[in-house]
C-alpha cells in the first residue's frame, strides 16, 4: 500500500506544500499574527465615523460562512471580542495550490480602538464555523536606527 501513497499523497502530510514563511515572503504587507497553517494580516480603518478592523487570512483556512465570525484579542490584562461586520463571507482560492484568502471585517468601537492600540497582545483567536484558529502576535526582530 505504501506505493499508492506516492501517487495519491500521504494523508499524514499537510494537504499543501505551502509554508508560513512562503506566505510571509509572497505578501507585501507585514503580518499581524501567525498560526500553524495561516497568516493574519490586519489593520484598523475608519469610514464615515465607523471603525472596522479589517483582516485577511492567507493559508489553509477554507470556509464558506453564513453566520459570521468572532475575533478575540488576548493580552496582558486585556481581552476584546469583535463580531464580523457581515455574516456572509467566503474564502477564495489563490494561484498557489492549497492557499486560500479569506477577508473578514470586524466592527470595533472608537473606545475599543484606543484600548487595542495600547494593549500588549499575546495572541489573537479567530472562531468561524468549526474552525478555531489561534494566532500568535507576529514580531519582527530588526535593528532600529537607535541601535546602529
Amino acid at each position: 500500500m505504501a506505493f499508492l501513497s506516492k501517487f495519491f499523497g500521504s494523508k499524514s502530510q499537510s494537504s499543501s506544500g505551502d509554508s508560513i514563511e512562503a506566505i510571509i515572503n509572497d505578501v507585501e504587507n507585514k503580518p499581524f499574527g501567525v498560526s500553524d497553517h495561516n497568516v493574519l494580516f490586519a489593520g484598523l480603518n475608519e469610514l464615515g465615523g465607523y471603525f472596522f478592523f479589517q483582516t485577511v487570512i492567507v493559508g489553509q483556512l477554507n470556509v464558506k460562512c453564513k453566520n459570521g465570525a468572532q475575533l478575540f484579542f488576548i493580552g496582558d490584562n486585556f481581552k476584546l471580542k469583535l463580531e464580523a461586520d457581515m455574516p456572509e463571507f467566503e474564502s477564495e482560492s489563490s494561484d498557489i495550490k492549497g492557499r486560500n484568502i479569506t477577508k473578514i471585517d470586524f466592527q470595533i468601537e472608537e473606545s475599543e480602538v484606543k484600548k487595542l492600540e495600547s494593549a500588549r497582545l499575546s495572541s489573537i483567536q479567530l472562531k468561524v464555523k468549526k474552525h478555531d484558529i489561534l494566532f500568535s502576535k507576529y514580531v519582527v526582530i530588526e535593528a532600529t536606527e537607535e541601535e546602529e
